[in-house]
């Protein structure tokens, strides 16, 4: 089954490489091929052999990057660790499995680890969000916080961070394409989840005793927020309509129903691609390390770039930061101002080379 789906993600992967190559606007970005890392000095290989990498995490000295098959990876110092910190055993689905990590937001003395896992059970696909003790990169302990998140084989969402508020949000997916859970209130299904750093329900939330934060969205890849506090999110639409979304507590971002924008029943994405570029971790980029023209940071798979972009601004604005290395996960911010970014090429769907996957650090 895992050939197949690889497969057919290469297929999927050549069959978007002539689409887009013959697309006559120009208003989205071609991918470009696999190229050597930059010889300037600019760029770090921090990491490689990585597989299937799907979230990075960012402590004082060291770096957590989590392996869709179950293991959490450490780099400390700059190297890789050769034995995980931990080693979970998720379902084994196409794009489910231990997805998103988060630190907490006092983790240099507590040493709380969040992560979301794709399980089944009574042959029922489910996510949950564990919370792990660890101590000189070893677990202590690890238990489950929050639980019965509607699983799925393709879109579980699965990104989770701590908010400026310091509570915990969780991006979860639709279940299946004609499923319209994500409109059900009673559902956790295509979600923004809002909860305690110990998995309760936060008595501020915008709906009573729920843990739900906005509701309509597909398939959430990556959140951050401003220097004003506000959220953006960053989610997978069905082969285009990949959106940007501005989160309010309580709206419904349409999915469904709406994909973008729509008759002003549900809030409309400030961003839109159609074709897709299935967007994956965003940031809003406080540093001063690095120049950037716009202030928003974002990575994408499929159209296999690092952005920067003004989500204002739209398209116009949108200019490459790192190209050449293949599909791109996730970004991360460390204390320095340097960037952090996961390559995706073994996830079924890219062109590994014998190297990848690879953490990057972007320095200036």
């Amino acid at each position: 089954m895992d050939k197949k789906l690889r497969i057919a993600g290469i297929i999927a992967a050549l069959s978007f490489s002539i689409f887009y190559l013959t697309f006559s606007s120009n208003s989205l970005p071609i991918p470009e091929p696999l190229s050597p890392i930059p010889e300037n000095n600019s760029v770090d290989i921090l990491a490689e052999n990585l597989d299937e990498p799907r979230s990075i995490a960012i402590s004082d000295d060291r770096i957590f990057v989590t392996e869709k098959d179950g293991l959490i990876r450490v780099i400390q110092n700059n190297t890789l660790l050769d034995e995980p910190l931990a080693a979970l055993r998720p379902a084994k689905v196409f794009d489910g499995g231990l997805l998103g990590i988060a630190l907490h937001p006092d983790f240099s003395n507590n040493h709380l680890i969040y992560v979301f896992l794709t399980y089944e059970e009574h042959g029922e696909l489910w996510n949950k969000i564990l919370q792990i003790t660890e101590s000189e990169n070893k677990l202590v302990d690890a238990k489950t916080i929050f639980d019965k998140i509607p699983g799925s084989v393709f879109t579980n969402g699965g990104f989770l961070k701590f908010g400026p508020d310091k509570k915990l949000y969780v991006g979860t997916g639709t279940i299946s394409e004609s499923s319209h859970l994500p409109q059900n209130l009673d559902s956790l299904s295509g979600k923004i989840l809002r909860l305690n750093d110990d998995g309760t329900i936060p008595t501020d939330n915008p709906f009573s005793n729920s843990p739900v934060y906005s509701l309509g969205h597909r398939n959430p890849q990556g959140m951050t927020w401003d220097d004003k506090g506000q959220m953006y999110l960053s989610e997978l639409g069905p082969e285009k309509n990949d959106e940007i979304n501005f989160i309010k507590p309580g709206q419904n971002y349409g999915w469904p129903e709406q994909q973008c924008s729509g008759d002003g029943k549900y809030e409309n994405a400030i961003m839109c691609y159609d074709p897709s570029i299935e967007p994956g971790g965003i940031l809003y980029y406080s540093g001063n390390k690095i120049f950037l023209e716009a202030d928003f940071v974002m990575a994408s798979l499929r159209a296999t770039n690092l952005y920067q972009l003004d989500f204002s601004e739209g398209l116009s604005s949108q200019k490459t930061i790192l190209s050449g290395v293949g599909r791109i996960r996730d970004v991360v911010q460390s204390p320095d101002g340097s960037l952090y970014v996961i390559t995706s090429n073994t996830d079924g769907k890219g062109f590994p080379d014998s190297m990848d996957d690879k953490l990057l650090r972007i320095k200036k």
